[in-house]
């Protein structure tokens, strides 16, 4: 029991990290051709704010404040009960709205559904914009070497 639900702990992570990182006009342009678009009651309606984004000098030293980021959280739940929240990058209200409404569905019998249309292709344009753009940086490598003098 507990495995199934770290498995499925791992999965709303990966699919709401997506959403959060997710360009906005990729987003709206996928979740714009699901049919199905649910009706809602709000838990709490959009709100702007910002968070302190903090690091960690090669990744495991101490943790110390880099700066903050804005960001746009809302919650809700379906006619059915089923609870969503969307907390997106930026001040997009609508983003954020539609975050929540994907994660909400991805808790019911939709999921397939939200999965193949909307989750699956999103993943895949972050992926190829990721490889698209390290490539680019790859070119821009320089490799350094030293030659062995012989007066040693």
């Amino acid at each position: 029991m507990a495995d199934q639900q770290n498995i499925a702990q791992a999965a709303r992570k990966e699919w709401m990290g997506l959403l959060a990182r997710a360009p906005e006009e990729a987003l709206m342009a996928l979740w714009s051709k699901f049919e199905a678009q649910p009706s809602f009651d709000w838990i709490r309606s959009p709100e702007v704010g910002g968070v302190m984004v903090r690091g960690r000098t090669g990744g495991t030293g101490a943790p110390f404040n880099l700066g903050e980021m804005t960001v746009t959280r809302c919650s809700l739940a379906l006619k059915d009960g089923t609870v969503g929240h969307g907390y997106v990058q930026g001040r997009s209200r609508r983003k954020a709205e539609a975050a929540a409404l994907i994660d909400a569905l991805m808790q019911t019998e939709a999921a397939g559904d939200i999965r193949a249309q909307v989750i699956g292709p999103l993943s895949q344009q972050m992926q190829a914009a990721k490889t698209a753009r390290a490539a680019k940086a790859a070119a821009t490598k320089v490799e350094f070497f030293t030659m062995v003098r012989g007066e040693d």
